[in-house]
């Protein structure tokens, strides 16, 4: 029984035990992660036995004999070194490293050690592509003569604004993130890729100085094939299809929809033939198209294993890999061709892209908020998660009024230009991490969270990110003195269904959270907490509970209107006729800044819902008609959804997962019928939304139209 370790407690690793689950002769032993709390949720999941923090410490026990490093790709190398330096054989997540030098390092070690080192390029294995390179390697359809890739999808990062990911920072990056998929179908079909030549499309200023380009045209001279590519992220429909062009019909391959079909021609004359080898067409993606929605079914009730096309193509990379190393052979994605595809991403990246900073290099201005205790001296506000949606407005406006700020996020890299100011000092940490906290906060008499603490698999993780982050802040305030804390909660945190009266800004949080979905019923919590913590020791606390908060520098696409199988159609949480409680970011930002002066305001909750209530369907009409695309919006009975949910359940249920009853409560309060009376806001923080409808439809939504045509 080989024994492997994952190294990296992140998403991907539980698709990798699941993938190791169904390949005999081996077995999950070990997670090694510094983050000990989520490595040991992991473990606990999945019942495996023993928890590392680091390669080091595993190694001294002998808790493997292989690893799979799923950390990010900047680690890639110098984790796997010290595991080749130690016989250990590798399997890597893409891309090998960020860059040809360390992935030459990489096979070096290797050839060193006898080591073997894989990369898990998983889309080689893909169902769908799987078929289609099967039958042109075997000539089904006569000689192939011409590739064409359009690989065209979404990209969260891009829509939510989160410059400071590793993609966005350094223009290679989103090559090796995203492109490396394609890449590495094109190279397992066409040959190793040699030559390119690449045009880029229009760049878009994601921070001062500092441009994304998020398409590419590229010509690709490859051993056996020539090849044409397309690549496009962040665009709104997802659409990823790789065709063959043959002597004898043409095979299309498409992943995102997991369907393959050819055109061919018949025996039959050319006016009949266009009916017959139409229809043979439609059918094989009729057929493939219903066989997927068979194989979801059957799997959702465990009826057969988990066959969705990413879990198969993770499995098949895998299986691959573990059978050459069984075979003593190096599997088809080893460190060379792995190297290859990082070397034709830094190809194209020297053609196309201006170069920058070299990785790795700290952005100017950011500290380490756990080094230095001092660092918060001589500030009059300190913003705990500040660089985000509603904290880049809050430090903008507060620098506006010369306030000193010290920032504090997670992610302290490619900021928009007012991070820059003399006045802000950046620190990077976490709300979970006291020593961080405290760092930052140093003598501010201020503090302002708007950090959440971060997300989990369940509610016992996301109650311990967002409750003990909101805690530990407050700690950390209690010990320093602080004289005001600013906690930006959310409505959420309240009961929202239909009610005989206004929800007014005294109103305490759901007496019954326990009934609603995780994030509302953390928020909750932590609102209670905080007003406790007021209570019996004179936490110096305020809480601001923005509405729907909406504006520049976020997706228009509000989770509180409704939600999205696709940006297209939004499915109501009702009938979409009640209005809603929007708020400009604008206008949160503001009634933060006036409650760091405002009297008398501790152990007080105030809603910020400003003054312009649209209804959802008004909503998505006035943003169907700023971003000229036909955006349609779904009325639904929260009844109906809460019965779909209690299904779903109860299929859950069934086939032994363990998990809560969804509450008819949670439903009625997603679609917000409650009416809201902020008159204490506005009187006690002097706090004035804006009231004029045109302002507002200008700053919440035409604000929108210049992006999108710039697109």
């Amino acid at each position: 029984m080989r024994r492997i370790a994952l190294v990296g407690a992140g998403f991907i690793s539980r698709v990798h035990i699941e993938a190791l689950t169904g390949i005999p002769g081996v077995r999950t032993t070990a997670i090694i992660d510094p983050n000990i709390e989520a490595a040991g949720a992991l473990a606990r999941a999945y019942k495996i036995d023993a928890v590392h923090a680091s390669v080091a410490d595993a190694l001294a026990v002998d808790a493997f004999d292989c690893a799979h490093v799923l950390v990010p790709p900047d680690l890639h190398a110098p984790v796997a070194l010290e595991l080749i330096a130690a016989g250990k054989p590798v399997l890597l997540e893409k891309p090998a490293a960020i860059s040809v030098a360390e992935c030459e390092k990489l096979i070096a070690a290797g050839q060193a050690s006898g080591t073997l080192i894989g990369v898990n390029q998983n889309f080689v294995y893909h169902p769908s592509f799987a078929k289609l390179r099967k039958l042109v390697q075997a000539g089904g359809l006569g000689k192939p003569n011409f590739v064409s890739c359009i690989y065209n999808v979404p990209l969260r990062q891009l829509g939510a604004r989160q410059f400071g990911h590793w993609v966005f920072r350094q223009p290679v990056n989103i090559l090796l993130e995203q492109a490396v998929h394609p890449l590495s179908q094109i190279a397992a079909l066409a040959g190793s890729i040699g030559s390119t030549k690449a045009v880029a499309g229009p760049a878009v200023e994601i921070a001062p100085g500092k441009n994304f380009h998020s398409s590419l045209d590229l010509l690709l001279d490859c051993d056996r094939l020539p090849v044409q590519m397309r690549f496009a992220v962040g665009q709104e429909y997802p659409f990823w299809q790789i065709t063959v062009v043959c002597d004898d019909g043409v095979a299309v391959a498409d992943m995102l929809a997991n369907r393959f079909f050819t055109y061919e021609r018949t025996r039959w004359m050319e006016a009949v033939d266009g009916v017959v080898s139409g229809t043979l067409t439609a059918g094989a993606m009729m057929r493939e198209s219903w066989r997927n929605i068979l194989h979801y079914g059957l799997s959702t009730l465990k009826v057969k294993p988990r066959s969705d096309a990413f879990f198969l193509s993770m499995l098949g990379s895998v299986k691959a890999f573990h059978a050459a190393l069984d075979a003593g052979v190096a599997p088809e994605s080893d460190i060379r061709f792995g190297t290859m595809l990082v070397g034709t991403c830094e190809a194209i990246r020297d053609q196309v892209f201006q170069p920058t900073s070299p990785a790795g290099v700290a952005e100017p201005g950011a500290k380490d908020a756990g080094i230095d205790a001092g660092i918060g001296s001589g500030v009059d506000v300190a913003v705990l998660g500040g660089t985000g949606f509603i904290g880049t407005q809050v430090v903008t406006q507060m620098v506006a009024a010369g306030l000193r700020v010290t920032v504090m996020a997670r992610n302290t890299a490619n900021l928009p230009a007012v991070f820059a100011n003399p006045l802000v000092t950046l620190h990077r940490g976490s709300i979970r991490d006291a020593a961080a906290v405290e760092a930052a906060i140093g003598d501010a008499p201020i503090v302002v969270n708007l950090a959440h603490g971060g997300g989990g698999a369940d509610y016992e993780a996301i109650r311990a990110a967002m409750v003990g982050g909101a805690e530990t802040v407050a700690r950390v305030c209690l010990a320093r003195g602080v004289k005001r804390l600013i906690y930006v909660g959310s409505i959420a945190s309240l009961y929202l269904g239909p009610q005989p009266a206004p929800v007014i800004d005294s109103a305490p949080p759901d007496e019954q959270s326990e009934k609603r979905a995780d994030y509302a019923r953390a928020k909750a919590v932590s609102d209670r907490l905080l007003l406790e913590m007021h209570a019996r020791e004179r936490l110096p606390v305020c809480i601001l509970r923005p509405g729907v908060v909406i504006g520049e520098g976020t997706s228009p696409f509000h989770s509180g209107i409704g939600f999205y199988n696709t940006e297209q159609h939004c499915i109501g949480w009702n009938d979409g006729r009640n209005p809603l409680p929007f708020v400009l970011v604008e206008d949160v930002a503001k009634a933060i800044l006036l409650a760091c002066s405002a009297p008398g305001i501790e152990g007080k909750t105030y809603n910020l819902a400003g003054d312009v209530r649209l209804s959802a369907r008004e909503y998505i009409a006035e943003l169907a008609k700023a971003l000229h695309r036909p955006l349609h919006y779904h009325p639904q009975s929260p009844t109906l959804l809460w019965a779909e949910d209690v299904a779903k359940w109860g299929v859950k249920r069934i086939t032994g997962r363990s998990v809560p009853i969804p509450s008819r409560r949670d439903f009625l309060s997603r679609g917000m019928r409650a009416e809201f009376d902020c008159s204490s806001a506005k009187r006690d923080l002097g706090w004035h939304p804006v009231a004029d409808r045109d302002e507002f439809l200008r700053r919440a939504i035409l604000t929108h139209a210049p992006a999108v045509a710039a697109a």
